[in-house]
């Protein structure tokens, strides 16, 4: 397959899910669409996070940005002539559905071959995907491998996992050419001048995934004496999550924890809004931090870079993104800002 061919069968992906999102499964003959809502089925029984929303949320991004024109683009930027295939090792996490699948379309569309080791908590959607795939194209059942052991035949790695696990990997494929993930988080920069458009959006920002992902907010800066209540108000669209036994649960041990350690903290009945410096935050709460001056600010986050994802903001800030848009990237932009396609051509 060259990469025209390749892009055409990702393509037809894009198109799949297209179909699935139009299509009343309950009320459909196809054998494929059928089978999909099935292992769908399977992958939130497997982990509830992965809710019927989220799903949407994530097979809507992708039945976007799976088509001629953007995988064109994208890989436009790249010169794959006289690309030698290799075996890349593809260690997936499981906090969102099909997070790993970027990794998965860089390695497939550079022309290298996938050995993949899925995470237990999203075992099931990837290889119905790849199977999809290998049915259209009987070629594919040699060059995309799932693995639940231990790793062998592999030339180059792209792990994704926690600043735990990333130590263990960063020894374990010392001698491997490697792209090594580990946590970061998102950050939103307020001055006090966004309106309600902006703060609702702000909220898809903070509670897509229910705030699992590294790309989901999970700590504000505001002005000295900043008004939280239009923030809250903007955010209340998100309430049903209190309706989530897993979200609930969270808030519940949360709040129980910020009352017991006598935190100061702002609560509307689903979320909650706590005082503190670090950029991480758990499930139903956010942290915020008051700044004085923006360009002391900056200087921090610059600092901070390593540890940061996105940013989003109305201010001037290098790199950042507008609201609303941290889990709408576009195929080009990296996790950790580390160009894997790039990485793919020199292994």
């Amino acid at each position: 397959m060259n990469l025209n061919d390749r892009i055409e069968l990702v393509s037809e992906l894009g198109q799949f899910f297209k179909k699935y999102l139009d299509t009343n499964y309950d009320n459909t003959n196809d054998d494929k669409l059928i089978a999909f809502e099935k292992t769908i089925q399977q992958g939130k029984l497997n982990n509830p996070w992965f809710t019927d929303q989220n799903m949407k949320v994530n097979l809507s991004y992708w039945a976007e940005k799976l088509n001629k024109y953007d995988l064109t683009q994208w890989m436009n930027n790249y010169d794959t002539m006289n690309v030698s295939s290799k075996s890349v090792a593809i260690i997936m996490a499981g906090n969102i559905p099909l997070v790993g699948f970027h990794d998965f379309l860089s390695v497939f569309l550079c022309g290298h071959n996938s050995i993949i080791k899925l995470s237990s908590n999203d075992k099931h959607i990837l290889p119905f995907l790849t199977n999809l795939m290998i049915s259209i194209n009987n070629e594919l059942s040699k060059k995309i491998i799932y693995i639940e052991g231990k790793l062998q035949g592999y030339d180059a790695v792209i792990a994704t996992g926690s600043n735990n696990t990333s130590r263990y990997f960063e020894y374990y494929f010392k001698n491997k050419k490697s792209i090594i993930r580990k946590n970061r988080n998102s950050i939103a920069v307020l001055d006090g001048s966004e309106n309600e458009d902006d703060l609702s959006l702000l909220g898809d920002d903070i509670f897509t995934y229910f705030g699992l992902g590294c790309r989901s907010i999970s700590k504000l800066y505001v002005p000295e004496n900043y008004c939280f209540d239009l923030f809250f108000n903007s955010i209340f669209k998100w309430n049903d999550l209190i309706n989530s036994h897993k979200y609930a649960n969270n808030y519940d041990y949360n709040k129980a924890i910020y009352l017991m350690s006598e935190y100061k903290f702002f609560d509307n009945g689903f979320f909650m809004v706590k005082e503190g410096s670090e950029l991480y935050s758990p499930i139903s709460t956010i942290n915020y931090e008051f700044y004085n001056d923006i360009s002391t600010l900056k200087q921090k986050i610059k600092a901070d870079d390593k540890d940061i994802q996105c940013i989003v903001s109305n201010t001037e800030i290098e790199n950042k993104i507008n609201f609303g848009e941290t889990q709408k990237p576009s195929l080009s932009q990296y996790a950790d800002n580390i160009d894997v396609v790039e990485f793919l051509l020199t292994i």
